[in-house]
């Protein structure tokens, strides 16, 4: 463990020397939450950069309209290094204290050019209820902002590869569904998956919790792939061995920038069969449009709470991006087991360069809104 933690650990160790940071507790296991990532958040999960603090930071904060600071992008993290990442390359900050945030994560920050990073905490629970306060705060008007969820997560061998980076159009809730003890299911079923209100594993439910499947728009997921889909990734030795053990591609090549969809679920799962049932049950509820990628738990709440804000126009939906970076795979390779694959994700060496590949995949979208704001005002550009 410790050859595979020291050097990432070292440098994000060496990243807090010229900050305040207040330290608080280890969260709970995540999707792709290494024994490194662990100790970063330990680290980062309170820090609050100690530079361009305004006078009225903890006070509201307005714009002279009433309506609050405006936002241009508003980059949402889910813990402390997905968001440090950014605070490390982007700044000067000044941190706004939003009544509501987790208590780790009580500020957002934002920079000159009026780029934030807000961090909401894990879990389904975590990421609704942050983003309610957010968007429901007087502290900043986001009418027009546009929103990049960026965090890390599992990732499926036939689609990614450890440091893949993926713009999703399709965000997919795992959680809702029934569920039978696999050992108890009928022989016929693939597994002990099936729709609320269906009859088999293959039906298509009715999607009576209106929370199941979200559609992002398709412009602004294909202008955020165009814009990034050439960059250089970030990569290391660790995952580099962890991919050649895969004998298929994309498992063993090395990480990009891809296009497809995410599936929210607060289980930490590990296997191929419930790998399969992702599969399945993302072309399910698409319509077969969809092509699952990246396993995470927050991505379905966060655009729910975001959907809430948009029906009385606070927020504008058609703003709404997701990356997610491949931090481990979600299944084992051939002659590994499902457990082994589960219980040492981290030795897979993918979580420095997923969380290092948010900024390279993600920053390219940033920058082309903030530099370039009188063509994204009003919307996505249509060439």
């Amino acid at each position: 463990m410790k050859s595979i933690v020291r050097s990432p650990l070292g440098l994000l160790l060496r990243s807090t020397r010229s900050r305040t940071c207040i330290v608080t507790h280890i969260p709970s296991r995540i999707p792709a939450l290494s024994f490194m990532a662990a100790m970063a958040t330990l680290l980062f999960s309170a820090c609050e950069p100690t530079f361009a603090q305004g006078p009225d930071s903890s006070q509201r904060s307005a714009n002279g309209n009433g309506r609050g600071q405006p936002v241009k992008v508003m980059i949402i993290s889910m813990f402390g290094p997905e968001a440090q990442v950014w605070l490390n390359k982007l700044g000067p900050w000044k941190a706004i204290r939003v009544a509501g945030l987790s208590p780790d994560y009580p500020v957002v920050n934002c920079n000159r050019q009026e780029v934030c990073v807000m961090t909401t905490g894990m879990g389904h629970a975590n990421a609704a209820a942050s983003l309610m306060a957010l968007t429901f705060s007087d502290r900043f008007d986001l009418r027009r902002t546009y929103f990049m969820i960026a965090g890390i997560a599992g990732i499926d061998p036939m689609q990614g590869t450890l440091g893949s980076a993926a713009w999703a159009k399709y965000l997919v809730d795992f959680g809702i569904q029934w569920e039978l003890d696999a050992r108890e299911k009928p022989d016929s079923w693939p597994s002990g998956y099936l729709g609320i209100n269906t009859k088999s594993p293959a039906d298509k439910p009715p999607l009576d919790y209106k929370t199941e499947v979200f559609r992002l728009n398709p412009d602004l997921a294909d202008a955020a792939y165009a814009l990034s889909k050439n960059v250089v990734m970030s990569d290391n030795p660790e995952a580099q061995a962890a991919r050649a053990r895969f004998s298929y591609a994309p498992a063993n090549q090395p990480p990009k920038v891809i296009q497809c969809d995410t599936l929210a679920s607060d289980t930490w799962w590990s296997g191929k069969v419930i790998g399969e049932r992702a599969r399945d049950w993302t072309k399910l509820v698409t319509g077969g449009q969809g092509v699952y990628c990246t396993t995470q738990q927050e991505d379905n709440a966060t655009y729910e709470a975001l959907s809430r804000a948009a029906s009385v126009h606070r927020v504008d939906l058609k703003r709404v991006a997701a990356l997610r970076s491949g931090s481990d795979f979600d299944r084992p390779h051939d002659g590994q087991s499902a457990s082994d694959n589960l219980l040492n994700y981290a030795a897979q060496g993918g979580f420095a360069p997923a969380i290092d590949n948010l900024y390279r995949a993600g920053n390219p979208l940033v920058q082309e809104i903030a530099t370039h704001w009188a063509e994204w005002r009003d919307g996505v550009p249509q060439h």
